[in-house]
């Protein structure tokens, strides 16, 4: 009978279990996943996109001053350039962070990722129809008598007898005023609007579909691996602003300017069809990655919590409304907000700091475009991609959450700023330019006139005023034109040319032999090189400090939000720092820099070019002046953030205790882990 019933129950059991199979749904087959379709595959991609992309942004940066020499315009007017990226990218920033979680995120960074190509090369576009590049000479301006021959005229720059020209005369009447930077602003905005699902969507997607610990570990690896762009852009650049903008379209043998001249503008073109090249092949791999991924934390998770899950957090639609309501929510965050207002100010520092950067140290130390250029891609930027790994390694190894993820970056970025303090001390004296700096017989001037470029040494010479045309003397002392310092004849030709017998060198008490100038300003001296090279070490470390607070900066603004609105926050992150720090940053540094400027450059036919030489002095205190007087402000209001942090961590650990739930962990309970559902219940 016990068998009997043992046999009995076990058929019941049967029964049942077959019942329960014929009820549950039959399982679904899986369609075709794309080869490959993996969150690494799709990290592989995106970190290729980062260095697509900040190849093409670092680029544009040095070459804003060859941009700025090649169509005679001011540093605000390229900073209006260089600002339109920003422009492009906030016209549809929010919509596309806010709608595109409804949509194929991987192809709608690929769709941006083949604008930003068609950008890159509608940006080089300009240089293929706008004619060759004509630097401005003194010499152009002037007219022998009848009796001199045109190479007569060559060799001899002062002329007594000689007459100034009309540009009318010479064809320039029908000339009419270029705009032509206006394609360069055109594709730099169309590279803008390109590159705007790249980060939220990209980043969304990553924290949607990997474990919560790994976020920021991978944030770090994108951001290597974007700084690796700035590396190659800036390499490259400097190895292009060598050669000569119209090289394979001119004799080089006819150019008699160097690329120590500020005249000087390299074939800047190049760069940015390799930009459109790599972004366009970057853009491929989106097209094959799927939708969706099958998030790893779900393999684990046990039926019952993967369904309350799912019933707690419905998928919603996006609709005009939820996206109102959801820009509502995040402006009565006040974490974000006050994130926000920090990031700005750090934000607009660093952009205006890094656009005029190798203008600076062009103008500051006396060093080439090529090489400043150079040297930031080889030394600041490798320091900058370590430091950027090291943090997110920190966040990863540490479990750091919201409260000390924010004393790190609270920590290094203070730090760095400290450090960046001793730039004012590092700095050279003004080059001596007679008639600008120094008069002629080689004492400082405190003021610059039109009438202090004219001697007693010169006073037979017709010379023009206007055009920037150095020449170096022997006594060490910068000439604005052969003509102005008197010289009456010349051996050699193109680079290789050299005055001699010049009246200004001779009034000084030097031997008539030795009255001689060569082509371009003098060099530094060697204590500003000395100096040139203190200030290299110096920010190599400070921003490979300053960079530890790179990957802890992203994941804290994700922190900041509850999850459905991680999309969208870096949308508006990013829109924000766009529209009041991207767009008017480059303008306002570049108007103040203008004013320091001692001598502009005249365009062929007449008006105001770009500026050919700045006060060093006044110069150095502008530019890190404002550098500076705009970030020290964000350190306040960080300490302030750090209090309010804290504040709400305490007010979650009171409420939990009180529930009678589990106590938090160490740091709040706010690890990485569980960050973002700490911020659901309590921060919003």
């Amino acid at each position: 009978m016990a068998v009997e019933k043992d046999g009995s129950e076990l058929n019941n059991l049967n029964i049942s279990a077959t019942i329960q199979d014929e009820a549950a749904p039959a399982p679904q087959k899986k369609k075709g996943a794309p080869c490959c379709a993996s969150l690494k595959t799709f990290l592989v991609a995106l970190c290729f996109s980062y260095f697509a992309k900040a190849f093409s942004g670092s680029y544009m940066k040095s070459s804003i001053t060859q941009i700025e020499r090649r169509f005679d315009i001011s540093s605000s007017t390229v900073g209006m350039v260089d600002g339109s990226f920003e422009f492009g990218n906030l016209l549809v920033i929010a919509f596309v962070s806010y709608f595109g979680t409804n949509f194929h995120r991987p192809r709608i960074i690929a769709a941006g990722c083949f604008v930003m190509s068609l950008g890159s090369f509608l940006t080089a576009l300009p240089h293929f129809f706008m004619g060759p590049y004509k630097y401005e000479s003194a010499r152009m301006h002037m007219t022998p008598p009848n009796n001199i021959t045109g190479s007569a005229y060559s060799v001899s720059p002062c002329l007594a007898n000689a007459t100034l020209t009309d540009p009318i005369k010479t064809g320039c009447g029908k000339e009419t005023s270029s705009y032509i930077w206006v394609y360069v602003l055109m594709g730099n905005m169309l590279r803008g609007i390109g590159e705007t699902p790249i980060a939220p969507l990209g980043i969304a997607y990553i924290d949607d579909f990997s474990e919560k610990q790994n976020t920021a570990l991978y944030i770090a690896f994108l951001h290597t691996a974007a700084m690796f762009g700035p590396m190659t852009g800036f390499t490259l650049s400097s190895v292009f602003a060598k050669l000569y903008v119209d090289i394979g379209f001119v004799d080089l043998d006819t150019v008699t300017i160097s690329p120590q001249d500020t005249r000087w503008v390299g074939a800047w073109w190049l760069g940015f069809l390799v930009a459109g090249v790599l972004t366009l092949i970057a853009g491929i791999p989106f097209c094959f990655l799927p939708r969706s991924l099958k998030k790893t934390e779900e393999k684990a998770a046990p039926e019952g919590q993967k369904l309350k899950e799912l019933e707690a957090e419905p998928h919603k639609k996006a609709t005009i409304k939820g996206f109102f309501l959801s820009l509502k929510s995040l402006a009565c965050n006040n974490l974000y907000v006050m994130l926000m207002v920090i990031t700005l100010l750090q934000t607009n520092s660093f952009l205006g700091f890094i656009t005029y950067k190798p203008k600076y140290m062009e103008q500051q130390y006396g060093q080439t475009i090529s090489r400043s250029n150079f040297i930031t891609g080889v030394s600041t930027l490798p320091a900058a991609a370590l430091g950027m790994f090291l943090g997110g390694l920190l966040m990863k190894k540490y479990k750091l959450g919201l409260l000390s993820g924010s004393k790190l970056l609270f920590t290094c970025s203070f730090t760095a700023f400290v450090l960046s303090l001793s730039v004012f001390i590092m700095g050279c004296e003004n080059s001596e330019v007679a008639g600008i700096t120094v008069s002629y017989n080689g004492s400082k001037l405190d003021t610059f006139r039109e009438h202090s470029l004219f001697s007693s040494c010169n006073a037979d010479c017709s010379c023009a005023t206007q055009q920037w045309d150095p020449v170096c003397g022997n006594n060490n002392i910068t000439y604005l034109s052969a003509c102005l310092a008197g010289c009456r004849s010349s051996t050699g030709s193109g680079r290789n040319i050299a005055y001699h017998n010049c009246s200004c060198i001779e009034s000084m008490g030097l031997a008539s032999g030795n009255s001689s100038v060569s082509l371009g300003s003098c060099p530094p001296s060697d204590n500003c090189s000395r100096m040139f090279l203190i200030y290299v070490i110096s920010q190599i470390f400070t921003t490979f400090i300053f960079a530890i607070s790179g990957a802890p900066g992203y994941v804290i603004v994700l922190w900041c939000v509850s999850p459905e609105l991680k999309s969208l926050a870096v949308g508006v992150y990013m829109l924000l720092i766009r529209a009041l720090a991207g767009i008017p940053a480059p303008i306002y540094f570049g108007a103040l820099i203008d004013r320091t400027c001692l001598k502009w450059g005249a365009k062929r036919c007449g008006g105001r070019g770009a500026c050919r030489l700045y006060d060093t002095h006044s110069f150095r205190s502008t530019f890190l002046g404002l550098t500076t007087g705009i970030r020290a402000p964000s350190f306040i209001l960080f300490v302030i953030f750090i209090f309010m942090v804290k504040k709400k961590l305490s007010v979650k650990k009171e409420s939990e205790q009180e529930d009678g739930t589990k106590k938090p962990a160490q740091d709040g309970g706010n690890g990485v882990h569980n960050a973002p559902e700490i911020e659901k219940q309590t921060f919003i």
